[in-house]
């Protein structure tokens, strides 16, 4: 038997440590000259389109992932990150053990913690390739940009990050926790990846579900209960409706192709995008492929009712009145005057043009705002790749009385079956105080 000296051993043991831990750790880009695979870049820009990373961290009239977006919240506003590679201003100087710890746990590179604003407890659903194919985009596939985003805007002590660790510590899951809690649901491939991308890096649940008093989300997998995806309440004075299958405000009477063509155009037959989902739909869904765009689909149809609702049936005597020329109802001339052009006096709308008001899930909500805003500021159907032609939809605001908008929107929302509640003139005068200035457009990411 041959004989091996005690510091020969040693030195083998510690050699096969070594490769050891090299090819048990995720892959690492091991020098700057090392050729990065075209198809791995490829996969990691759309691991950012999948995960919305642009609508947050470009804003407009700065460069693209030089953060700088506002976030206004009610501690205050922040600003979204520069995650471009620069090394000063951005992530240029993070290891990938670093960058993976910062999206699905919400820890910096300094080891404070990120603003929950920041989605990590979805993202810390994604999986370890995943990761990696990110990291590898935002550091060898985004040009740096050397721009400081905005000091934020929040008053001492809120303004102290410590609190956030004991917040993380409550409510942020562990990355083991929250993938078995998202991918032990189906066995069904096509739904598991449905699951995987709504509850992880679409984080859907980040606005689609309502929060608690410490802006936590209430639920944040279908396993949670109903609460998950039933509606988030208001954000920037739009109603951030349920995804569920609910009947008459959530998606109970869409089919999984009206879901697809919502998430790829921003339009689709029961209804058009508007608000805070434009961005998510410029900046993300319309590229996603159409296997995942199914799977989300499909995963969503899986969805129970949060609540009951009474089925949504047409109710055709609003329209028989005003073929008649009865506008003897409050709010009917305005409609006539306004609205009918576009959306009938049926109030089935135009297919994808012009959406349709009668059995619109936005039109019924408990709370009447975004109806109010719309009809106040318009809207926009911004041109798509995948929807080339632009809508808008004109404000109203200048032209009609808080009394004449509140007749308007009591009209519409007591028509075609949609019996909802009326609103009052004080509603009006309210949102209208409220709304916030027009800002510059959501542009499309080069691609």
């Amino acid at each position: 038997m041959t004989h091996i000296s005690r510091a020969s051993f040693y030195a083998a043991l510690y050699a096969a440590l070594g490769l050891l831990a090299i090819f048990s750790s995720p892959l690492t880009i091991a020098r700057a000259d090392t050729p990065i695979p075209s198809a791995l870049l490829e996969e990691g820009h759309y691991q950012a389109i999948l995960g919305d990373c642009a609508a947050c961290h470009t804003a407009p009239g700065r460069p693209d992932y030089s953060g700088g977006l506002p976030f206004e919240l009610p501690i205050g506003t922040i600003y979204s990150t520069n995650i471009s590679p620069d090394p000063v201003h951005g992530i240029g100087r993070y290891s990938e053990a670093e960058f993976a710890r910062a999206v699905r746990l919400g820890v910096r590179k300094d080891g404070s913690t990120l603003y929950p604003a920041m989605p990590y407890p979805s993202y810390a659903r994604l999986s370890d390739a995943d990761i990696h194919a990110l990291y590898v985009y935002f550091q060898h596939g985004v040009a740096p940009q050397a721009v400081a985003p905005p000091e934020n805007k929040i008053k001492w002590p809120l303004s102290m990050r410590w609190p956030l660790r004991v917040w993380r510590w409550l409510f942020a899951p562990s990355i083991r926790y929250a993938q078995q809690r998202t991918n032990s649901q189906f066995t069904d491939p096509t739904l598991a990846r449905g699951a995987y991308l709504v509850e992880g890096p679409g984080h859907c649940g980040a606005c689609h579900t309502p929060r608690g008093i410490a802006l936590n989300e209430k639920a944040q997998t279908a396993q949670d209960g109903p609460l998950f995806l039933s509606g988030g309440g208001v954000v920037e004075q739009w109603v951030v409706p349920s995804l569920r299958q609910e009947n008459r405000t959530g998606l109970g009477r869409w089919s999984e192709q009206d879901i697809v063509d919502f998430l790829r155009t921003g339009r689709a037959r029961p209804g058009a995008s508007f608000g805070g989902m434009t961005p998510v739909i410029i900046h993300s869904t319309y590229a996603f492929t159409d296997n995942d765009l199914h799977a989300i689909a499909r995963y969503l149809r899986t969805l129970s009712p949060a609540r009951p609702e009474a089925p949504w049936v047409y109710d055709p005597s609003t329209a028989d009145a005003l073929r008649r020329g009865d506008i003897t109802q409050p709010g009917a001339q305005t409609y006539l005057d306004r609205c009918a052009a576009c959306h009938r006096s049926d109030g089935a709308g135009y297919g994808t043009v012009f959406p349709p008001l009668a059995g619109n899930p936005v039109v019924m909500t408990d709370n009447p705002t975004s109806l109010i805003h719309i009809i106040l500021a318009g809207e926009t159907m911004h041109p798509l790749p995948t929807a080339p032609s632009a809508f808008t939809m004109p404000a109203f605001g200048d032209a009609l009385s808080d009394k004449e908008v509140a007749e308007l929107v009591s009209f519409i929302r007591h028509s075609w079956g949609n019996h909802s509640s009326s609103v009052s003139e004080g509603e009006v005068r309210r949102l209208r105080q409220h709304l916030a200035h027009p800002t510059t457009a959501p542009t499309l990411p080069k691609n």
